[in-house]
């Protein structure tokens, strides 16, 4: 499912569910910067339970940042992990749990997805590094400036799979962080905290679920427990809707859209390294003081509350006249379910379905007409109907050829609107436009940093004169430097030649032509529509991943060999018949290792992760499997306009001869890379003001190795099974850090055990129910906010969860101080949230200084008390 598409039309219909979180910043005193105390009240007037940490959300942006220097090591990114972290603990202020997952080895059905990033990573990066040779070479032909090229090893992403270094390196470092946290930081004082790293196997926010699934069917389990789970994927939203908890929250970072990139080649916004001439960089203040300012500002993050959501759903859902007992429950699951439809991790979307035409509203509404045939819900706990699906297919199917000519014609609309605007623009535009310090400005930017003060404008304009009258080489829309120079980047007419529309990628499918299906079977799977074996093939394999997924999201993971066979979706006309149709899976499936992941997930070019012996299965010409390694392979735009949106026609890993091809190299394995290829479990850590720190003392001393019950009276309520860490962090021991920069742990408290979910039958159901004792949230939504996703006016959600919250209020005194102080142009300033430099050295680290010691601990609580009573 398409994060953006699908969030922005969430956000969209159901306005209120989002809410702006208040975030308390660092004070400084005397030049040091004071931590929040985060055992202080939540200052968004709410407090949590547990938060729970899909890292791979956080990992990714701490190390390969789109909007700002990246990271210049791997010590520097794991700081910035740690710093990404403690903002989010100040924001949620968790009570009783903290659980950290980072994404293990996953069910074979993502792997094909996987698959398909880390290809498209790879090709698109030798591809713009090739564009960016290419470009160079012609701008320095033409004598255009530009920075020297810098040498610098590029951080492959790719590292960010189960089994690489890296992965292993972020483990330790995560271990030490927790026991860090937990000795200095009073919020951490009486917290559980869950690290579910690289080695344990599955799906960060899936691994999440579980934890939560197996501790709702424990009798000791509060009912009423408030979850906060942090990340960015859409399916967080399904995945907490499946939990029935009447208290779950998201967190994630507000979703800013076309944010400013700088250019590849002279690292300046506003065009892209194709369009780059190499021009000088204009100077940022009038002695180039600015240099290093960048436009970059912290993310601000945003609540999605599904409570709220819920609210919405009863409301849209809710029917009259049924032939059964309506359920709310039941009918959140349905439409969890038929969400699926229009795209996810593990299945394409459906050709008729797409979500910006409206196609979930089009699933629901047909769903309550067709509801009083079907005598039922479509699924239950996890469970798909398919007799009842068929229904709803076969209802969508009868109008898939109205949907794709209205598709058709709002495209040609489009084109027809964006020609008339570029005609309109290309009429209003200037011929001529002066650059330097005649350059015309917005209203209120005159006063940046990068805007320049003519001592004499009179003068100025009179040189321009000049040296437009006397310069036949120049063309009479060439623009003029502050010094009277032709500035070859200012006035640049737009070329009679430019087309008024781009060229469209060829569509040999023509949905919107009468002998759509023929086309798209004999073209897509390159068989004839008439193959009806062939089609239903397609469909069951269809139908299997829909109860897969279903299955993966309420109950776990039901095979982890399953998988869908093809690049491409069949149409909802062909759901005939697959009532009869079987759903079960094969039982008893183990997941890949984490090195057998990384040969059926990676490129060739990313072969430098693996060990020797089996990266040349990847390279060797003479390899069993060089086939599942292509060098190039084609993108099917299918019907879309760019390359990233397209479908990457890769070979599907056959796992038998990947295995066998394996046997022979296993051998090879040093016993660090074989320690990295096992499978592992969850850690659990807890510091000596925790209840449980005691008991984790005691099992120590006595040295046990059998597994012993979690007493859940002593851990929230908490169940599962404990058995002695080899590597664990016990009290009284030196924690030693991984990251040179950051002090060793000398006086340590924090104590660390394996923890193990509470195991059930193969074949057990939990049930997706909101459990007794659970109390209804208070209502939020009021007559007014059902009109609010219906207008076209502006939503700006609320700050905090308490909405009678008083805004600060400034008079205008306060506005015209504010106004005097703070600059008007980019960059940084008293008041300004963009990033300072050294951004990956944070306020609760200090690096060492060459020839200086190990850090101490930087302040005691009571030294923090007494630094907060200073005057401000």
């Amino acid at each position: 499912m398409g994060v953006p598409a699908f969030f922005r039309w969430l956000s969209r219909k159901y306005p209120s569910i989002i809410v702006n979180c208040v975030e308390e910043k660092p004070k400084e005193c005397n030049g040091v910067k004071i931590p929040v105390d985060t055992s202080k009240p939540n200052p968004n007037e709410v407090e949590f339970d547990n938060l729970y940490l899909d890292m791979n959300g956080i990992i990714h942006p701490c190390t390969h940042p789109e909007d700002k220097p990246a990271p210049k090591n791997e010590d520097e990114m794991m700081v910035a992990i740690f710093e990404y972290i403690d903002r989010l603990f100040n924001i949620v202020r968790p009570r009783r749990l903290l659980y950290m997952a980072i994404d293990g080895v996953a069910p074979r059905a993502k792997m094909n997805q996987q698959r398909s990033r880390r290809f498209r990573a790879s090709k698109e990066g030798m591809e713009s590094t090739i564009e960016k040779q290419r470009v160079r070479e012609e701008i320095l032909s033409k004598g255009g400036f530009l920075p020297p090229e810098e040498i610098k090893e590029r951080f492959d992403s790719n590292c960010i799979t189960p089994g690489t270094e890296f992965m292993d390196n972020l483990a330790k470092c995560l271990r030490y962080y927790i026991a860090d946290r937990l000795n200095n930081d009073p919020g951490w004082k009486n917290l559980t905290v869950i690290l579910s790293d690289a080695s344990a196997p599955g799906e960060g926010e899936h691994k999440i679920m579980d934890y939560i699934r197996r501790q709702r069917a424990q009798p000791n389990h509060d009912p009423n427990t408030h979850h906060c789970l942090c990340g960015a994927d859409a399916d967080l939203i399904m995945l907490g809707l499946a939990t029935h908890e009447p208290n779950f929250t998201i967190i994630r970072e507000e979703f800013k859209p076309n944010k400013p990139k700088p250019c590849g080649l002279c690292n300046q916004l506003g065009h892209e390294v194709k369009d780059c001439q190499g021009l000088p960089r204009e100077k940022q203040g009038e002695h180039d003081q600015f240099e290093e300012s960048l436009p970059a500002s912290e993310g601000e993050f945003i609540y999605i509350r599904l409570n709220v959501l819920r609210e919405y759903l009863e409301r849209e859902l809710t029917m009259a006249s049924l032939p059964f007992t309506f359920d709310i429950e039941r009918s959140i699951d349905d439409w969890v379910f038929m969400c699926f439809f229009v795209g996810n991790d593990f299945l394409p979307h459906l050709p008729s379905l797409e979500i910006r035409e409206g196609a979930i509203d089009r699933l629901v509404n047909i769903y309550k007409n067709v509801v009083h045939k079907t005598g039922g819900y479509l699924t239950e706990s996890g469970y798909v109907n398919l007799q009842r699906v068929q229904m709803i297919m076969l209802a969508v199917g009868e109008v898939e050829d109205s949907i794709f000519k209205k598709r058709k014609d709002d495209e040609e609309s489009f084109k027809r609107r964006q020609k008339e605007k570029r005609k309109r623009m290309k009429r209003d535009q200037p011929a001529f436009v002066p650059s330097g310090i005649l350059t015309p400005q917005a209203l209120g930017t005159r006063n940046s940093h990068g805007s320049q003060v003519a001592s004499n404008p009179r003068q100025a304009a009179f040189e321009m004169r000049m040296h437009n009258n006397s310069s036949p080489l120049t063309s009479p829309n060439t623009s003029f430097t502050s010094d009277g120079s032709p500035s070859p980047g200012g006035g640049i007419k737009r070329k009679a030649e430019d087309s008024d529309s781009e060229p469209e990628p060829e569509d040999n499918v023509r949905l919107w032509e009468s002998g759509w299906k023929q086309r798209y079977y004999k073209n897509k799977f390159d068989v004839d529509a008439a193959d009806d074996k062939f089609r239903r093939k397609v469909v069951q394999s269809y139908v299997e991943g829909l109860c897969w997924v279903l299955r993966y999201y309420y109950q776990g993971c039901a095979s982890w060999k399953w998988y869908y066979p093809f690049h491409y979706a069949p149409f909802a006309s062909d759901f005939d018949g697959i009532a009869d149709m079987p759903s079960d899976f094969e039982k008893g499936t183990r997941p890949f290792k984490p090195l057998e992941q990384l040969m059926g997930v990676f490129p060739a070019a990313s072969g430098n992760f693996l060990p020797p012996s089996w990266r040349k299965l990847m390279s060797d010409p003479e390899s069993s499997i060089i086939d599942f390694y292509p060098e190039d392979f084609a993108i099917d735009l299918n019907g879309k306009k760019y390359a990233w949106q397209g479908v990457a026609l890769l070979p599907f890993v056959d796992e038998r001869r990947l295995r066998a091809a394996l046997e022979e190299v296993y051998p090879d394995l040093t016993p660090d890379e074989t320690r990295r290829n096992s499978l592992g479990g969850d850690v659990m850590f807890v510091g000596k003001h925790h209840p449980l720190c005691d008991f984790l003392s005691e099992l120590y001393k006595t040295g046990s190795t059998e597994a012993v019950d979690l007493p859940p009276e002593l851990c929230h309520g908490i169940q599962g099974k404990l058995t002695l860490h080899k590597e664990a962090i016990l009290p009284d021991q030196i924690v030693y850090s991984p990251v040179p920069v950051l002090r060793d742990l000398t006086q340590n408290t924090a104590i660390s055990i394996n923890f193990k979910d509470p195991q059930f039958a193969e074949d057990y159901i939990f049930k997706a129910t909101v459990l007794p004792g659970a109390r209804k949230p208070a209502t939020v939504l009021k007559p007014g906010d059902w009109e609010k996703s219906s207008n076209g006016r502006q939503w700006r959600p609320q700050l905090g969860f308490n909405r009678d919250r008083r805004p600060v209020h400034l008079d205008q005194s306060a506005f015209r101080t504010l106004g005097h102080v703070m600059p008007r142009g980019p960059g940084g300033g008293p008041y300004s949230n963009a990033a300072p430099p050294g951004n990956y050295q944070g306020n609760l680290y200090r690096p060492m200084i060459r020839g200086q010691t190990q850090i101490p601990k930087l302040m005691s609580n009571e030294e923090t008390e007494t630094q907060r009573g200073c005057p401000w």
